[in-house]
């Protein structure tokens, strides 16, 4: 789970003061070097202060204690759940760009110069959302902020008092920040872009579960607990801060659910359109836009599908011709791995993934299982990242319900752990990139590079090399499966019929499951992409690199030049990477 990205970015001032000399030569030349990339930094760092200051949830989850970066929040928010008005995000985001362009490329660092290729991509992906902004959608079953703001509070770190007396406020604010959401739906609803009946109902489904817990809920488990971590507090206060969680509960965050639930309902039956986004107007360009801002992928989507055609023949070979070769495979592959705890399954990863990347010591972490309120509509696990002037807690949280195999468990945690998003975090912050890298979320490149390293892990759980390999290659067929059906659904206008047809041609015949998969991904259009695209561009840039460098090429070097350059799109990852190869 990433902190959110940029949408509303407030233009900063920077005024530099420059005391030229009279002169020439190296001296001045370095001075104004040097004063390029301070200007640069100075503008990165506004940014970063600016953005993260708008937002107690993500200043809290990216900054343990921001008082050291001179961030003193007067007002606990949540800030807006909404997109903001594109005609003001356009004027900021042009803003941005002008600014950006303002800088001597040439005289930057290395460093800096990612950033700014960054950047500057971000910025113009962002511009050509302009007026299909109606077309994001913030409240969705299991993707939707209504469904990950209870774990995100839940989860609300206690490092002293203060912040006890913040995310008792920042409960507060629920009301507020659901009004945003419901003004921003009944606009949508308004112009023709509301989601539609079945998955309204799904989102209401969602709410009640969590409503449905009353006050004997994991928020209230969770805050008991963190409290027990304040020995100094005496009983009476104790049972001060329980009380006052308990009232602001039954008395604002459960209403505010309820309206949120009375608000949506209201709106039932103003959604048109049950089928994909190429339905609605204008939605093949945010399609385009969806796949360019949540993969970072900048190929025609003719020429992503061509990919996803070509790696589903490949695979489909490949496990033929294993099945073919060992005809008693297929049957081996029913047996599954021997229990094992998450932990020893950890630890036996970060071990073993030392022989393809890079080595990194002390990563302590936790693990968790969802509640039960959310099993259903959670992911099968997902990591939170930690606070990056501290690295902890790591904390990885595991469905209980979402697992049907001890070997998809055990994959599922290198996803999420070694050498997946936890190992991928830690690395990154250790290396003490600009903390405006912290704030912007590619998810093609974290949850590709999370996908990319699962075939890594079957290797790893100890199976036959033959089994593993067929392991892999069945995960990949699915996603890639899946990922197809995304595009077909949202941009070619695949009906339910069409993608039921699609996907009996893979024996999956049962018409519940096709209906239901063929729902998942209307609500959670490019998310299947995300994954599988950006393990895709992680392969593709592997076999380039090995190409490139022949016999000087090693797994550890090539991993290790990747979580350097670390979280950006993909024209960006691969421009610095062939650099470092040239």
């Amino acid at each position: 789970m990433q902190p959110q990205k940029i949408h509303r970015l407030a233009k900063p001032v920077c005024i530099l003061l420059l005391s030229l000399l009279a002169g020439i030569g190296a001296g001045l030349l370095s001075r104004f070097v040097l004063s390029q990339n301070a200007r640069f930094q100075s503008f990165t760092n506004s940014l970063f202060l600016q953005e993260i200051s708008s937002n107690t949830l993500n200043l809290h989850y990216t900054l343990a204690h921001p008082e050291n970066y001179g961030i003193r929040q007067e007002t606990i928010t949540l800030g807006r759940a909404a997109p903001q008005d594109p005609a003001a995000l356009q004027k900021t985001l042009t803003g941005y760009i002008t600014t950006l362009e303002d800088f001597s490329y040439q005289k930057l660092n290395r460093e800096n110069r990612i950033i700014y290729d960054m950047l500057l991509l971000y910025f113009k992906t962002e511009l050509s959302l302009g007026d299909n902004y109606l077309l994001e959608e913030v409240v969705s079953p299991s993707l939707g902020i209504q469904a990950q703001l209870p774990v995100l509070l839940a989860e609300y770190t206690f490092y002293d008092e203060q912040d006890i007396l913040d995310y008792l406020q920042l409960l507060t604010c629920i009301e507020s920040y659901f009004d945003s959401i419901l003004a921003f739906e009944e606009k949508k609803a308004a112009s023709g872009y509301f989601m539609s009946d079945t998955t309204l109902h799904r989102v209401l489904e969602q709410c009640s579960a969590f409503l449905d817990t009353g006050t004997d809920n994991y928020l209230s488990e969770l805050f008991e607990e963190k409290l027990k971590t304040f020995p100094e507090f005496s009983q009476q206060k104790l049972e001060k801060y329980k009380k006052a969680h308990e009232t602001i509960l039954t008395q604002q965050v459960f209403p505010a659910y309820q309206t949120l639930m009375a608000g949506l309902s209201d709106l039932k039956g103003s959604g048109k359109n049950p089928y994909g986004l190429c339905y609605f107007d204008h939605g093949r360009e945010y399609y385009r836009y969806l796949l360019r801002s949540q993969a970072g992928v900048y190929a025609s989507v003719e020429d992503l599908k061509d990919r996803l055609l070509r790696q589903l023949l490949q695979d489909s070979a490949e496990m033929s011709s294993l099945a073919g070769s060992n005809p008693r495979l297929l049957e081996q592959y029913e047996e599954d791995l021997e229990a094992f705890s998450p932990t020893d399954a950890l630890a036996s990863l970060e071990e073993k993934c030392q022989e393809d990347f890079p080595f990194l010591e002390d990563i302590s972490y936790n693990i968790k299982y969802v509640p039960d309120s959310l099993e259903e509509f959670s992911s099968p696990a997902f990591y939170l990242i930690p606070p990056v002037d501290t690295n902890s807690p790591n904390t990885i949280y595991i469905n209980r319900s979402g697992q049907t195999s001890n070997l998809e468990l055990f994959t599922t945690l290198a996803h999420e752990g070694f050498p997946g998003h936890l190992y991928q975090t830690n690395y990154f912050s250790r290396i003490h990139p600009q903390k405006i890298r912290h704030l912007l979320s590619f998810g093609g490149y974290v949850e590709g590079w999370a996908t990319y390293v699962e075939s890594y892990a079957y290797e790893y759980s100890g199976l036959d090399p033959d089994l593993a390999r067929l392991g892999w290659l069945n995960r990949s067929l699915n996603l890639c499966i899946y990922s197809l059906l995304d595009v077909g659904i949202h941009y070619y206008g695949w009906t339910p019929a069409q993608a039921g047809a699609f996907l009996s041609g893979f024996g999956i015949q049962d018409g519940e499951i096709a209906e239901e998969i063929y729902q998942y991904i209307i609500e959670t259009p490019g998310n299947y992409p995300k994954y599988y695209l950006g393990y895709l561009s992680f392969l593709d840039l592997k076999k380039e690199m090995q190409k490139k460098e022949a016999s000087a090429f090693t797994l550890i070097s090539f991993h290790e030049k990747i979580l350097d350059i670390g979280p950006v799109q993909f024209p960006v990852l691969k421009k610095y990477l062939l650099e470092d190869a040239a």
